[in-house]
């Protein structure tokens, strides 16, 4: 039996590149870089640090179609604290519910089961004081 050696047959070191490309990784160094950049963890939903959720509105999970003006408990959620009805924006309600709250807010005022303005809040305190 002869063996064939040959100059080239050292299978023990792989050869390294020796091309001017990019640097390497370090040889301790396996494991990926989470996606995102640098501190930022693996699998976010990128919301930032306030994290933007969908608004849905209320009224179409609860499957309300009438929206009631004689609850102003109900109500009270839409309106600010000086009085005002609350944006869309701000609230997540759907474009029809805001047009049937508005309406429902504007009876409930008409009928002073809510107030107009802030003065009348802090005198009826219908809103309870905050601090």
């Amino acid at each position: 039996m002869t063996t064939d050696t040959s100059e080239s047959g050292d299978s023990a070191a792989p050869a390294a590149p020796t091309s001017g490309g990019a640097p390497s990784r370090p040889e301790g160094r396996t494991e990926e870089r989470p996606a995102g950049g640098p501190g930022r963890r693996p699998g976010g939903g990128g919301r930032g640090r306030f994290g933007s959720r969908k608004k849905v509105c209320a009224f179409c999970v609860d499957k309300i179609e009438h929206i009631d003006y004689k609850e102003p408990m109900k109500l009270r959620r839409f309106i600010s604290d000086r009085g005002k009805i609350e944006p869309r924006r701000k609230t997540g309600t759907c474009a029809r519910h805001q047009r049937r709250l508005t309406i429902a807010i504007k009876r409930a005022r008409h009928l002073a089961l809510l107030p107009y303005t802030a003065d009348h809040i802090r005198v009826s305190s219908v809103f309870p004081a905050r601090g």
